[in-house]
């Protein structure tokens, strides 16, 4: 994983200032198109050019079960990962029905789904183990098991992108997945469980005070530390979440933008941030999940969402959504004229 990490190099200045001074000469009063401007020249910086493009968009939902689902911590039984796994392939979940109307492929990854699935074009069918561990009463994870879900995800990525990826979307599925990230929370910025912990798919009030505890009592078994964001990773749990993490630092590595999605995708992004402090700026939030930790994700990590609609599915459906957004401000940078350009003044 050490390649992959020094790989990751800082935005390039020179891009950066020349989108600057490109976005000041365009067709435009100053600073007119607000929010849009900062998006455009950030992803010149990603993109080692003033004129940046964005054509080919890719989500890649990564998919993995959860051992503390025997805790009654999801208002749905494990079994229905598998299926979800299944509607993604036949294209009918709520992911593929966004993805369709901006045009993005979406990629799946079996990273952990404690259930036999069928080869398919879509599927990379390659699970590091059939679920995670309980983290109530155990490490989730080895340390070898986190890294290689992570490594999994780079690697599906950097192929994805030899491909012509140009934006990735890192995507989820994985029933009780909102217990780990939740936990990745509380341990990463050393908060307490009831300040980040929701009610994932809907859980009733007693239902969220158990999680609760849920979550505290991994928190009083575990020994790992911020410092050792991989350790937080293996404690703690989430195979898709690891896999999601080597997604982002994958996109870093290749300069290509990640959008991150919901709580999830925030959680994978605060242990990929702290394994490589450079990645976060190749990251754009896509929403504001309603979840109430997620907010604290994105502060932590220094991103403003770019929508707010009361969202809380994952799958990378925040993400897919914002790419038109991104989309918009690279072609603004690309295909814009300058005032010299257009014979004015």
């Amino acid at each position: 994983m050490q390649t992959l990490l020094s790989r990751i190099e800082p935005l390039d200045a020179q891009a950066l200032q020349k989108a600057l001074e490109r976005q000041d000469q365009l067709t435009k009063p100053p600073k007119s198109l607000g929010k849009l401007e900062t998006l455009g020249v950030r992803l010149a910086g990603i993109q080692r050019t003033e004129k940046p493009e964005i054509s080919r968009p890719v989500a890649i939902v990564c998919a993995g079960d959860h051992g503390v689902c025997e805790e009654g911590v999801s208002a749905f039984p494990a079994s229905v990962t598998p299926l979800m796994v299944l509607n993604f392939l036949a294209e009918g979940a709520a992911v593929n029905a966004i993805a369709r109307t901006v045009g993005a492929k979406v990629q799946v990854i079996n990273a952990g789904v404690n259930a036999d699935l069928p080869d398919h074009s879509a599927l990379v069918n390659t699970p590091i183990r059939r679920g995670t561990r309980n983290l109530r009463k155990e490490p989730a994870l080895t340390r070898e098991e986190a890294e290689k879900a992570i490594l999994l995800g780079a690697e599906v990525t950097s192929k994805a992108i030899q491909e012509g990826a140009d934006i990735l979307i890192p995507g989820e599925m994985g029933i009780g997945n909102t217990t780990p990230a939740a936990a990745i929370t509380a341990r990463m910025l050393d908060l307490a469980p009831e300040l980040v912990t929701g009610r994932g798919t809907g859980i009733s009030d007693e239902g969220l005070t158990h999680k609760i505890q849920v979550i505290q009592d991994a928190l009083n078994r575990a020994g790992s530390h911020k410092a050792d964001p991989l350790g937080v990773l293996a404690d703690l749990g989430g195979l898709e979440i690891a896999a999601m993490t080597g997604v982002m630092l994958a996109g870093a590595a290749h300069r290509v933008p990640v959008v991150i999605d919901g709580f999830i995708a925030g959680s994978a992004a605060l242990i990929a941030a702290a394994l490589s402090p450079l990645a976060k700026d190749c990251f754009f939030a896509s929403h504001q999940s309603v979840e109430i930790g997620h907010i604290k994700q994105l502060s932590a990590l220094g991103l403003e969402p770019l929508l707010n609609l009361d969202m809380r599915l994952g799958e990378g459906t925040g993400g897919v959504l914002c790419v038109p957004i991104l989309q918009a401000a690279a072609s603004v940078l690309k295909n814009m004229a300058t005032f010299a350009e257009a014979g004015i003044g």
